[in-house]
């Protein structure tokens, strides 16, 4: 059995930049695309994922610094340290249930497929850490891999399902036909598109607009995403209290974000577009007009300027609520640059306006900080029997991406109500 863990762990060492392109390599030969073609929509989405990868590394290491200096130039002093989901998937993938996880999920999916309970062939297999967490939470307070798999199968459904829901959005206002978006901590933003709609009903607010085109058209040049980016990069490292070097160090980066993403999205899709298209063939020829979906990793939707923009005015917000919310306990650090990825849906929900975006994103990081303060405690458990080491200094710690993730969060109250 550990030699299967260590086989499967090695295999996701690989990350999205190998596996994706072997899984669509794989997808187009079935389909029926001649071995060159499939090897070259594989390879050139492989690419694509380097591109992204690097643009997202850009963020981060520019965002997580910042953050730092934000909290301690506000002295906030918090128990509860976000450790981010690097740590969180190393803790989910050193749990016991980790080695069914894989092989469960894509039985799963395709028998969901076959059934015609989901549109979504998901090909993220990386992101099933979200699955393999949900089931190591579970089993750290039963005791028991049934249950564990059972909570992991019951989360992958709820993602299969919103992905479908969702997808229609993302080829309308992301313009990426045939793609959705299964992964677990963007999916756990869903309820939040519910509250976009309620919003835009209120009087006086649904007027409030801010999107990349109104901006454009008001500031002429200075509107564009790259002079968004430079703006709120700057804003960022001055509330970090950076000097002013560092302060244009981190606008040129953010700059850099919103031109790089798209570009990097846009040859992702043209890796992608003769998969689906083959797909679409395949399944006319023997279901008809069967519509499926190619589940894909959220980072495809980082390249609209609305996601990135909403997630820049989010950091601060996010360390502001730390500080002032009543029995907060988390202290935000490592899945602040995560933001774009779980507000991605809320922002197409709101058709790219980033002020409707931030004051619901605002209301969701509000929940999300509860919930990981909530399940600290196991999720530290977790971390002490995975070897993790903590950060110094710290005796509890979780992660809004995992430990504030909704549908995480009310699945594992429902099993926990039995043990």
């Amino acid at each position: 059995m550990q030699g299967f863990v260590d086989f499967i762990q090695a295999f996701l060492d690989l990350g999205a930049t190998v596996i994706l392109p072997v899984a669509i390599f794989l997808l187009g030969l079935f389909f029926g695309q001649k071995p060159g073609k499939a090897f070259r929509s594989g390879l050139t989405i492989g690419v694509a994922f380097v591109g992204i990868f690097l643009v997202i590394d850009l963020l981060v290491n520019n965002l997580g610094p910042a953050a730092q200096g934000m909290v301690e130039r506000l002295g906030v002093s918090l128990t509860v340290i976000d450790v981010g989901w690097p740590a969180a998937s190393s803790i989910a993938w050193a749990s016991t249930v980790a080695a069914f996880i894989i092989p469960l999920g894509l039985v799963v999916n395709v028998v969901m497929l076959v059934t015609k309970t989901t549109k979504t062939m998901n090909v993220d297999i990386w992101n099933f850490w979200h699955y393999t967490f949900m089931a190591a939470m579970v089993y750290a307070i039963s005791g028991s891999i049934i249950q564990g798999l059972i909570a992991a199968v019951i989360f992958q459904i709820i993602c299969l399902k919103v992905a479908d829901w969702t997808a229609p959005m993302v080829t309308n206002f992301y313009e990426m036909p045939g793609v959705s978006i299964a992964t677990g901590s963007t999916i756990s933003y869903a309820p939040g598109i519910f509250l976009i709609k309620g919003l835009q009903k209120i009087p006086g607010i649904k007027n409030w607009s801010a999107d990349p085109d109104t901006i454009q058209k008001r500031f002429g040049v200075f509107g564009e995403s790259i002079f968004i980016g430079l703006f709120l990069g700057a804003a960022i490292g001055f509330l970090a209290g950076y000097n002013v070097g560092e302060i244009i160090e981190i606008g040129m980066a953010m700059a850099a974000v919103m031109v790089l993403m798209p570009r990097m999205v846009k040859i992702l899709m043209e890796g992608l577009m003769p998969v689906s298209e083959s797909a679409r063939e395949w399944l006319s020829k023997r279901f008809g007009d069967k519509e499926i979906y190619i589940g894909l990793d959220a980072a495809v939707l980082l390249g609209h300027p609305s996601v990135i923009s909403t997630a820049l005015i989010l950091v601060p917000i996010t360390v502001l609520l730390a500080i002032i919310l009543p029995g907060n306990a988390l202290l935000p650090f490592g899945d602040l640059a995560t933001i774009p990825f779980i507000v991605a849906f809320i922002v197409g929900a709101a058709r790219g306006n980033i002020v409707h975006s931030v004051i619901v994103g605002t209301v969701m990081i509000a929940l999300s900080l509860y919930m990981a303060t909530d399940v600290a405690p196991i999720f530290t458990e977790m971390a002490i029997n995975a070897d993790f080491e903590m950060p110094e200094g710290s005796t509890k710690i979780s992660s809004i991406d995992q430990g504030g993730n909704l549908f995480n969060w009310i699945i594992f109250k429902i099993f926990a109500l039995f043990n």
